[in-house]
């Protein structure tokens, strides 16, 4: 797992595949569109020169990896991130990928195919589905733990095709095959990283024993503390070294007061953007867990920790990462850095001017906080 091993801190952004529609323009929940991002419109297409562009924007920033998204609408993210790694060098690609649709005997394949040809730069984030609409879209009408049960089997799929040459045979619940095997294996050994989030008990249980990298959406600090106690206790039952990333949008300004006044400017065009399309306050993906707890907490209170800022999250019903942190570079870095010690060791990290904030998060947040992440290491050895 070289892209995310070597690293003390690994720094994740998200590419899209289009420039944003003008009514999201410096307001954008999402930067792939979709179902699940209320707000966001029908792309017209797919820009392959803006995906260059926002791929090299990052590499250029000092990101480590970028996300690529998935909804039952939206451009594959595998063929995104395999033409974005043509364009650039050191960039990783963490790709959103969603059991149930593909065979998991040919998604271990093309995986391990796009670990080979970026020579490791590929990470999988494995998402169970929080809509049922959504799944249905797809043809998949399973509830949310059968989604979760069949998820916990495909992992254990994939990494028995990526564990060896050896033919296998399987009669599972979801997934039965006889002689299967793979002659491509993973360039990272031994094998890519996989990151999984949920917030439901099953979403628990499964994400602590199978993955790399437990993903939280940005919540306050002592949740997030004791969310970490509780799955690292589960994991350690699995002899799992497990990892935690963290979501947040960071809103930054030259001073306080302007990052305020800019994180509101952001929020009335979001209302604005997502006028009639949702209700503030209510889940925008009914089956989340996740996404309910944003708005829970965004219900509860606008500001946690002096600076975790909640009203996007609550105006757009929680619709994945709209969790903010506002002030200058070093104010949002001293947050972040709170996380860090608490055990989050990737952030994913973007803004709502997409290749605007890419930009300006590699001037100063980027650099800062691999400073301070360093000086914490140093103090510890």
């Amino acid at each position: 797992m070289e892209q995310i091993n070597n690293k003390e801190v690994n720094i994740i952004g998200m590419i899209g595949v289009s420039r944003e529609a003008s009514i999201n323009s410096g307001a954008s929940l999402s930067v792939f569109g979709g179902g699940i991002n209320p707000g966001g419109e029908v792309l017209p297409g797919i820009d392959p020169d803006y995906i260059a562009e926002f791929a090299e924007t990052h590499e250029k920033s000092g990101f480590d990896m970028v996300l690529t998204g998935y909804s039952s609408t939206t451009p594959d993210g595998f063929e995104v991130a395999g033409f974005a790694a043509s364009k650039t060098e050191k960039l990783g690609y963490l790709i959103a990928h969603r059991p149930g649709f593909i065979a998991p005997t040919l998604a271990a394949r093309k995986i391990a195919t796009l670990d080979q040809l970026t020579k490791g730069r590929i990470a999988v984030h494995i998402i169970s589905g929080g809509s049922d609409i959504e799944q249905k879209q797809d043809g998949d009408w399973l509830d949310h733990d059968s989604r979760y049960r069949r998820t916990d089997e495909y992992i254990s799929v994939l990494k028995d095709i990526w564990s060896g040459v050896e033919p296998l045979d399987r009669a599972g619940e979801f997934y039965s095959y006889t002689g299967a095997m793979s002659t491509v294996s993973c360039y990272q050994q031994p094998r890519v990283p996989l990151f999984f989030g949920g917030a439901s008990s099953v979403a628990l249980e499964i994400g602590s024993r199978q993955a790399d990298f437990y993903a939280f959406l940005g919540e306050p600090l002592e949740v997030i503390k004791q969310r970490i106690i509780d799955i690292r206790k589960r994991a350690r039952q699995h002899n799992n070294d497990i990892r935690f990333s963290i979501s947040f949008r960071p809103i930054i300004g030259n001073t306080e007061s302007e990052a305020w006044q800019k994180a509101h400017d952001i929020l009335n065009k979001v209302k604005i953007a997502t006028q009639g399309r949702i209700a503030p306050g209510q889940s925008a993906r009914a089956q989340s867990m996740l996404s309910q707890r944003l708005v829970d907490f965004a219900t509860e209170k606008d500001i946690y920790d002096q600076r975790l800022w909640m009203p996007i999250a609550y105006a757009s019903g929680g619709s994945g990462n709209t969790t903010c942190l506002v002030g200058t570079a070093n104010q949002v870095v001293d947050s972040l850095l709170e996380y860090y010690k608490a055990g989050c060791t990737a952030f994913i990290l973007r803004g709502f001017d997409p290749l605007v904030d890419a930009l300006e998060y590699g001037k100063d947040l980027i650099p800062l906080l691999r400073e301070q992440v360093a000086a914490v290491n140093k103090l510890k050895s």
